[in-house]
């Protein structure tokens, strides 16, 4: 009997309920292997920062600086692996490599060798195997459950998260209160191993996401930052995330110090202030739902900043830790609730081929705000005392929540991420290598009288869909002599990036924006389509050569070109 891990359910789950994926028996195994792994950071998390606790406050908030910086610097280039690479493998290295630095940290943590700066250097190689990790943990997730439970599956993400922090902290304080930092450290390295075992369990799908194939580096970074840019919907997920985030760090940054210093509490009591947080969480897990339903994902988002804000005012004012870890608990619930309907917007708006590197752009978001907010906070505290920070990040987080007015998270109405290869193969009198180019593709339209400024106004839509999948430059013009007569060219790096394409990176959407603006045609009339090469190092088409169709594309009758 085969021990693989099947990556979807024997019977399809309700897809109404909060649990649906656990039913996929890869993703369950992953979640459970998640939680262990996610449970020994925690523990790690509270054993560096209570080894720093005799230190100023800014150097006990690099430890989470250490930990968020390394997302900053690698995300982008963790993307581009993860969508050029298999995924799986990835994610193997990055287990292995994370075991090896932690195996080197709990070693100095037994033999009193570990100083501040080796404990932070080492934070920040996990770090870095986080950031390999991040991208393509993410962009797995369609290959274990259907596309209609990412929602749910990005929510069980954050109870994964979160249920570690209810758990790992009050673990790790206790352990380290009792035996010291370096068993935290241990436990940590062996819970990469379950991952990893799993991961070499997992039987994938075999309709995978194609491979670019030849793409450097630089050129896979620019066509994900290319992607981001003209997605109006992913940025504005990446801006609910901005105004969030640094408010949000706020609490992250100063709770150790909030512990020691206003409540007067030990490892022990700071592990158990964040299961609070961490149970608050899990308990948001229960809540979203109905407040998606009830509220929406505006209504959530705005509700979370909300709370979010007036537990930093308790924390500024009150000094009972009594009366603290109640209102910690709705901090995790405000949590859970802003992260996983930000992170399931970015997993239904991102198409497969670039999955990886707009969820890398989200990650980088993410952890770059805690990075770069984190040490601020620790220095106000420093200057200022505990109160002033708690209370700016407060007043930061009531800002994002009024700012819902003017810059609402999108609807989903026109994302469909599925792959469209709805156009017909070139046909062109010879075949041009992948570098070939630049290339410059020409569109030329009939339109119906009377038709010419909505034509326009859905060519707005087409423009960015052509951006987003691979052009330079963009224009739509109008003859001077013939009125209905528009032309659309737009300018590729190269031949390859023409083929990608026709061949995986358009969607249904693109394909709804691109009928729109065909039903404003004249009746019976198509576009007609040519692609030029350029010249300057002499012609590019051989002298005599007759049409040949490019061969490895398939050819639809309704198609664009």
């Amino acid at each position: 009997m085969s021990t693989a891990l099947p990556s979807t359910p024997a019977q399809p789950p309700k897809p109404d309920s909060a649990w649906a994926p656990l039913a996929a028996r890869a993703f369950r195994a992953l979640w459970i292997a998640q939680l262990v792994s996610n449970i020994g950071s925690w523990m790690q998390m509270v054993g560096a920062q209570w080894l720093l606790i005799g230190h100023d406050g800014a150097l006990v908030t690099l430890v989470q600086t250490a930990s968020s910086l390394p997302v900053v610097l690698l995300a982008l280039p963790s993307g581009v692996v993860a969508d050029r690479y298999d995924r799986r493998g990835v994610l193997l290295a990055a287990q292995l490599a994370m075991l090896a630095v932690s195996g080197a940290l709990t070693a100095l943590a037994f033999s009193d060798a570990l100083t501040p700066v080796l404990l932070l250097v080492l934070t920040f190689l996990l770090g870095c195997g986080s950031a390999l990790m991040g991208p393509a943990w993410q962009a797995i997730q369609p290959e274990l459950v259907e596309r209609r439970q990412l929602g749910q599956a990005a929510a069980l993400g954050g109870v994964n998260m979160n249920l570690a922090r209810a758990l790992g902290p009050a673990m790790g304080g206790v352990v380290v209160a009792a035996a010291g930092a370096g068993w935290v450290f241990a436990f940590n390295a062996a819970s990469y191993l379950g991952i990893a075992a799993v991961l070499l369990l997992w039987r994938r799908p075999r309709t995978v996401v194609p491979r670019p194939s030849g793409e450097k580096l630089l050129t896979a970074l620019d066509a994900g930052r290319r992607y981001v840019r003209h997605a109006p919907g992913i940025r504005r997920v990446l801006l609910r995330m901005v105004l969030f985030i640094p408010g949000g760090a706020a609490l992250w940054a100063l709770l150790p110090l909030v512990a020691s210093r206003s409540l007067h509490l030990g490892p022990g009591g700071y592990g158990l202030l964040l299961g609070a947080v961490g149970v608050g969480a899990v308990a948001g897990a229960f809540v979203l739902p109905h407040s998606n339903r009830v509220l929406g994902a505006n209504g959530t988002l705005g509700s979370g900043a909300l709370v979010f804000a007036s537990v930093l005012a308790v924390l500024a004012t009150v000094r009972n830790p009594w009366l603290v870890a109640p209102a910690l608990l709705f901090a995790g619930l405000a949590w859970i609730g802003v992260l996983s309907t930000l992170n399931a917007a970015m997993q239904t708006r991102l198409p497969g081929w670039v999955r990886a590197r707009g969820l890398a752009v989200y990650l980088l978001v993410f952890q770059g705000g805690q990075a770069l907010a984190a040490p601020l906070w620790g220095a106000l505290a420093d200057r200022l005392g505990l109160a002033f920070p708690l209370l700016a990040g407060s007043a930061l987080l009531l800002v994002s929540a009024l700012s819902l007015r003017r810059w609402p998270l999108h609807g989903a109405e026109d994302v469909d991420p599925t792959p469209s290869e709805h156009w017909p193969v070139p046909p062109l009198v010879f075949e041009p290598g992948p570098a070939a180019g630049p290339v410059l593709v020409t569109v030329s339209y009939r339109v119906a009288p009377g038709n010419g400024t909505a034509f326009s106004d859905c060519m707005e839509h087409v423009a960015r869909s052509r951006r987003r999948t691979g052009a330079l430059t963009w224009g739509l013009y109008q003859d001077g002599q013939d009125p209905g007569h528009f032309i659309e060219n737009y300018l590729l790096a190269s031949w390859s990036e023409h083929l990608a394409q026709h061949s995986n990176r358009l969607t249904l959407a693109d394909r709804r924006y691109e009928e729109r603006a065909r039903g404003l045609l004249v009746p019976g009339t198509r576009p007609e389509v040519t692609h030029a090469f350029d010249t300057s190092s002499g012609p590019v088409v051989p002298e005599g050569s007759e049409v040949i169709p490019m061969p490895g594309l398939s050819r639809m009758p309704d198609g664009q070109e």
